[in-house]
């Protein structure tokens, strides 16, 4: 039996120890804002400026629970549109079996859904590139 000692405390360092600092002026209303973005963030202020400033300086930082609320609700407005455009939809055939169904109403529906279609592409874009810079 080989008697090893178990070795414990802190492990040895890499070399790349941090010995340069800079300091940084708030004021109070910025010094808030900054420790509640830390602590909104679940990061310590120093890990919050080294990613900021080294990481990925040309990217903000994102508050991802305020982006999901943001994007819970433009779904929850695109799910109104839509029931909105089908309600519109049934309102028209019945006008048209009644015979009532006005050419220019139909052409301004058209017009109205063309635009709708446009903004929901757009829309989509914008989401698959959200999606794309927050996987990365």
């Amino acid at each position: 039996m080989v008697d090893r000692k178990q070795k414990t405390g802190r492990p040895k360092s890499d070399g790349n120890k941090r010995h340069k600092f800079h300091n940084v002026r708030f004021t109070e209303d910025e010094f808030k804002n900054f420790e509640n973005l830390a602590k909104e963030l679940n990061l310590s202020k120093t890990e919050l400026i080294r990613i900021r400033v080294l990481e990925n300086a040309k990217n903000l930082v994102t508050n991802s629970r305020e982006l999901l609320n943001y994007l819970d609700g433009i779904g929850s407005e695109m799910g109104r549109i839509g029931n909105n455009i089908n309600q519109l939809a049934r309102h028209a055939n019945v006008l048209k079996l009644q015979g009532t169904l006005h050419p220019t109403v139909v052409k301004h529906f058209e017009t109205l859904l063309d635009d709708y279609i446009k903004i929901q592409r757009q829309l989509e874009i914008s989401l698959r590139k959200i999606i794309r810079l927050m996987g990365k």
